[in-house]
């Protein structure tokens, strides 16, 4: 080798070696680790307007135990989990056919999280949850639930259907159904503990549950026995299971459709009589079972009045609802937070990222919809404490919150999780990272408790059946009158509240083309934007927070008034006086 060669060579190592150093020095910005509940100074503020003084203070180690935990541990099982989906297995190594579920021991660490230390499934439920004698209210719930779903979604499924089907269960269910099964289903005690299902999805039926063909049959003892598919059923394995199903002999259509509480053991400690025939290969929420189910006289339990099955199942469904809204602003807030921080942590020519115009104006289209999904969170989750207890007209107000909040946020968050991969650049598409688990498990939010088209004809149901508008209206102006504003920008508000109730009206009132219902879709986000914005303001001025009010006036600007495309877009100086 002559010693010019050995010089280039030399020169090559050096160059690489400084190379190396200058990759060590300047690592790929990774927030893991992070507390997500101490690095989120706007839910802390938020939760001092919305829960009890007394009861804050008590849960603050709760909820640094949680951010804690969610930027940590519970980062790392779901990644884990992810990566390792639950199999199923139809047979015992000695021949017994027996189905169960094998899931990753990340999952099931995750379910001991989620199930025993936070009692997710149980708080809106006891008087005894995480050392506090008394009811919580269900923001409690929400926002721890808002913590975990940050970094995992798959299991948040489970979760919900059981504090759903514990609800309904105790709502319609005959009393010697619900002392029978609800001390499971509220234990804490890990290896007595039950999970819940719902079992409605059908191929022919779909979101139309009339054409519901699995059918239920009495028995003498009082039990029904259960023949029929269901197409789509997550947590396929849970102990209990509310499925619809139509009585024989009984009324056509809807009428027809009954409630039943479809346990996954006998009374002697047989396996009931159904089969998982397979697991889905889904897109999202890998870590948890999703299967089809085949009932062949199954046996189970009316719930609630006969031919009353679907009014009986909405309330758990919309309660599952709101959970997905919960999920999807809990996602948003993870993407942003991603975002911000490499933002701040990364420097591209000379500066860092967050002082760069274009990606202020970026980061700002991905806080906005994430804030409004937290903010309406809140709001929801407040009425239904007040629908619970009873207090005039809040039932209406929820049934209207809720279908907005499940169309609206779930929506988002599929774009918001995408256009926050993109601050991370190339390594955002790498599945090492959050960003795409979270993109795939976004999209299921707009899916699952109704599709959009069904969410969106269920908020112009509230508005006819309920009379919900008027009741959202005068809600709105009270938090107006509260909120504090300048005269300009309140008049904004409340003009643009006055022209997206006229559109709802119109699609109620089948006003337009086809009925009105093709004005579904934008009554809907008409509403939940100006809600949004109203209720932002009203939250700025109870909490003085600036940044409050600012997100408040971007979403009317850019999401409800109209504007030129190729004309810039400043909040009006009138505004902020």
């Amino acid at each position: 080798m002559s010693a010019n060669d050995k010089t280039q060579m030399h020169a090559v190592a050096q160059a690489a070696g400084n190379a190396t150093a200058g990759s060590a020095a300047h690592p790929v910005p990774d927030r893991h680790g992070a507390n997500f509940y101490a690095t989120d100074p706007e839910l802390q503020s938020l939760l001092k307007l919305y829960l009890p003084a007394d009861l804050l203070a008590h849960l603050q180690p709760c909820l640094q135990r949680m951010g804690e935990l969610a930027g940590g541990r519970i980062d790392e099982l779901a990644g884990i989990a992810d990566r390792n989906p639950p199999e199923l297995e139809h047979r015992t190594r000695a021949g017994q056919d027996s189905q169960c579920i094998i899931k990753h021991p990340a999952y099931e660490e995750l379910e001991r999280i989620a199930y025993g230390e936070f009692g997710l499934q149980a708080i809106s439920h006891r008087d005894d949850m995480l050392g506090w004698q008394g009811k919580m209210p269900p923001i409690v719930k929400y926002a721890l639930t808002y913590l975990f779903v940050q970094s995992e979604f798959g299991l948040c499924c489970p979760l919900s259907m059981t504090d759903s089907l514990t609800r309904t269960l105790k709502k319609f269910g005959a009393p010697g159904l619900v002392g029978k099964y609800l001390p499971q289903l509220l234990s804490l005690d890990w290896d007595e503990q039950a999970q819940g299902a719902m079992f409605m999805t059908e191929q022919a039926a779909g979101s139309d549950i009339a054409n519901t063909l699995t059918m239920a049959a009495p028995q003498a003892d009082g039990s029904w026995l259960l023949t029929g598919d269901k197409w789509f059923c997550s947590n396929p394995d849970a102990e209990f299971a509310m499925v619809l199903a139509r009585v024989e002999g009984g009324a056509p259509g809807m009428k027809g459709i009954s409630l039943f509480l479809l346990p996954r053991t006998l009374d002697d400690g047989s396996a009931n009589h159904y089969r998982i025939i397979r697991l889905k290969d889904k897109l999202g929420t890998r870590s948890m079972a999703s299967g089809e189910i085949r009932m062949d006289g199954a046996v189970a339990y009316l719930v609630g009045e006969q031919g009353r099955g679907f009014v009986q199942m909405a309330d758990m469904v919309n309660n599952s609802r709101l959970s997905n809204g919960v999920r999807s602003a809990g996602m948003m807030r993870r993407a942003v937070a991603e975002a911000e921080f490499i933002a701040h942590e990364r420097i591209a020519f000379g500066k860092r990222l967050e002082d760069m115009p274009l990606m202020q104006r970026q980061l700002d289209k991905l806080r906005v919809p994430a804030e409004q999904a937290r903010t309406m969170v809140f709001q929801t989750a407040q009425t239904l404490m007040r629908s619970d207890a009873g207090e005039p007209n809040a039932y209406a107000l929820l049934r209207i919150l809720t279908p907005l909040i499940k169309f609206r946020a779930c929506r988002d968050a599929r774009k918001v999780t995408g256009d926050a991969m993109e601050v991370r650049g190339g390594c955002g598409y790498i599945e090492e990272w959050s960003d795409p688990r979270l993109v795939r498990d976004a999209h299921l939010g707009s899916i699952w408790e109704g599709t959009s088209n069904i969410v969106a004809l269920d908020v112009i149901r509230a508005i006819k059946r309920e009379g919900s508008l008027p009741v959202l209206q005068q809600y709105l102006h009270g938090l107006l009158d509260q909120a504090k504003l300048v005269p300009a920008y309140r008049k904004a508000l409340e003009d643009a509240l006055t022209r997206a109730s006229a559109l709802a009206e119109k699609a109620a009132q089948g006003g337009g083309l086809n009925g009105g219902e093709v004005l579904a879709r934008q009554a809907a986000t008409g509403l939940y934007n100006c809600t949004t914005a109203i209720a932002m303001a009203w939250e700025a001025a109870q909490t003085g927070s600036n940044e409050r009010l600012r997100l408040s006036q971007l979403v009317l600007l850019h999401r409800v008034l109209p504007r030129d495309p190729l004309e810039t877009a400043e909040v009006p100086a009138a505004w902020q006086e």
